[in-house]
C-alpha cells in the first residue's frame, strides 16, 4: 500500500489540483491524507472569519468522502498569513513522519501567484530536507528514505509547471466534481464574486448544471490538454493517451527522493 501526502495552502486546492489522482489512489486501496496549512478563512466576500473557517472545514470533511480520502487536516492557521517559518516546518515533518509518506504532493515554492501558496511550497520543500534526519524533531521517528516529492499546479505555475507525471483521471472525474463541489464557498459563491459571474452559479439541487459550472470554469485543472500529451504517452501508451480526456499532471521535485519510471510506477500503481 502506497501512502500518500497532498499539502495545500487552503481548504479546497487538494482537491481541485490532484483530487482525481488521490481518487484513483483510494480506489485501488491507498491512503491518501489532505493537509491544509491554512483554515481559508479569508476565502469569501460575506462571511467573517470565525464563520467561514467553520464551514469550509465541514466542506473538507464532504469532500474526502468524496474521493476517499482517510483523513483530510486543517490547521488553525489564518488564510493570507502562511509564513515559511521553522515552527511551521517542524509541524510538517512530523505530519510527513506520522503519516509515513511515500509520496509527498506540494505546491511549486518559486512560481507567481498567491504568497501562501508559495509559502506552502517552501515549507514542504523544507521539511523534506529533513524528514530522515533523527535528530531534527527528535521526538518523532524519522523515515528510513526521503519520500518521491511531486509539485501540482494552480493559478501561479503556468511559467513553470512541468509535465513530467500525468494521471489520467477519466474514471474518477465525477468523484472530483462532487469533490469540488462540497467547497461551496469557493466554486459557487467566492470565486464566482470575485471573478464577475456569481449571477451565473446554478441552483443548489441541479447538480448537473452544477457539474458542468465547474467543468467550464475551471477547465484548466480539469481537462486533458495538448501539453500534456507527450506524458500521458510516456505512462500509458500513446493510444490511450490520445483517448483521456481529463488528466492531473505533476512535476519531479527537485528535493525528495530522485525516482525512476519504474519506481514511480511503483509508488503510484495506476498506469
Amino acid at each position: 500500500m502506497t501512502k500518500v501526502l497532498v499539502v495545500g495552502a487552503h481548504p479546497d486546492e487538494a482537491d481541485m489540483y490532484a483530487g482525481g489522482t488521490a481518487a484513483a489512489l483510494a480506489r485501488e486501496g491507498h491512503a491518501v491524507k489532505f493537509l491544509s496549512l491554512t483554515n481559508g478563512d479569508a476565502g469569501h466576500f460575506a462571511l467573517e472569519r470565525i464563520p467561514l473557517a467553520r464551514r469550509r472545514a465541514r466542506e473538507a470533511v464532504r469532500a474526502a468522502e468524496h474521493l476517499g480520502v482517510l483523513e483530510y487536516q486543517i490547521w488553525d492557521t489564518h488564510d493570507g498569513e502562511l509564513e515559511a517559518s521553522i515552527d511551521m516546518r517542524k509541524r510538517v515533518i512530523e505530519v510527513i513522519r506520522d503519516w509515513r509518506a511515500d509520496v509527498v504532493i506540494a505546491f511549486h515554492d518559486d512560481c507567481a501567484g498567491h504568497p501562501d501558496n508559495r509559502a506552502a511550497g517552501r515549507v514542504v520543500r523544507d521539511a523534506v530536507a529533513f524528514c530522515s534526519v533523527p535528530n531534527v524533531v527528535p521526538d518523532k521517528p524519522a523515515l528510513d528514505r526521503a519520500p518521491l516529492c511531486l509539485l501540482m499546479t494552480d493559478y501561479g505555475t503556468g511559467d513553470c509547471h512541468r509535465h513530467d507525471v500525468a494521471v489520467d483521471v477519466d474514471g474518477v472525474m465525477e468523484e472530483k466534481l462532487l469533490a469540488c463541489a462540497a467547497h461551496a464557498t469557493q466554486f459557487f459563491e467566492f470565486a464566482p464574486f470575485e471573478r464577475g459571474f456569481l449571477d451565473q452559479v446554478p441552483p443548489e439541487d441541479s447538480w448537473p448544471e452544477r457539474r458542468e459550472f465547474v467543468l467550464t470554469h475551471w477547465a484548466e485543472f480539469m481537462l486533458a490538454g495538448d501539453p500534456m500529451r507527450p506524458a500521458l504517452a510516456r505512462f500509458y501508451g500513446d493510444e490511450h493517451a490520445e483517448k483521456v480526456r481529463h488528466a492531473e499532471t505533476f512535476k519531479l521535485a527537485g528535493y525528495g527522493r530522485q525516482a525512476t519510471d519504474a519506481e514511480i510506477r511503483r509508488l503510484l500503481p495506476l498506469f
